[in-house]
């Protein structure tokens, strides 16, 4: 799943918005299983984009005025 920028992020409505935060939500579940199991991550950065990317989108969401 590629990282998606701002722009990219206030030019889809709210329910994509969700939709790729779940999709987000479920690719950063699975990195941190294999954390948890005792393996290394492929890429360790992808998880500090991933928190960031999923924070963005909740505020752009807010930003449009829909509560969590």
């Amino acid at each position: 799943m590629a990282i998606l920028r701002k722009d990219e992020i206030r030019d889809m409505d709210v329910s994509e918005i969700d939709t790729k935060i779940e999709e987000l939500r479920q690719e950063l579940l699975k990195i941190n299983t294999t954390i948890a199991s005792g393996g290394t991550p492929d890429n360790p950065g992808k998880i500090k984009a991933i928190r960031r990317t999923i924070a963005r989108m909740k505020t752009i969401r807010a930003e449009k005025g829909v509560k969590a």
